[in-house]
């Protein structure tokens, strides 16, 4: 599954916002912390970068696949992201 290359950090968090409910909670330097509470507690830190690299991008992501226990292709589909 191909990772959109032109995405960047407060577009991803919106998407995370709509799909799953992370919201912001603090920012240290140029690092944003989104927190959510469904399925119980969950953090991510996404660094605030225009765009986001696609390694960074697929961390991130595999992070919300393993905290959500759903596949990668699911999470695009559900984040409207490819």
């Amino acid at each position: 599954m191909k990772l959109p290359r032109n995405l960047s950090a407060r577009d991803l968090e919106k998407a995370l916002f709509r799909a799953y409910g992370y919201s912001f909670t603090r920012q240290t330097g140029s690092h944003r912390r989104l927190t959510s509470t469904s399925l119980g507690e969950h953090h991510l830190t996404v660094p605030d970068h225009t765009p986001l690299r696609a390694g960074t991008l697929r961390a991130i992501l595999g992070k919300v696949m393993e905290h959500r226990r759903i596949s990668l292709a699911t999470i695009l589909q559900e984040l409207n992201l490819g």
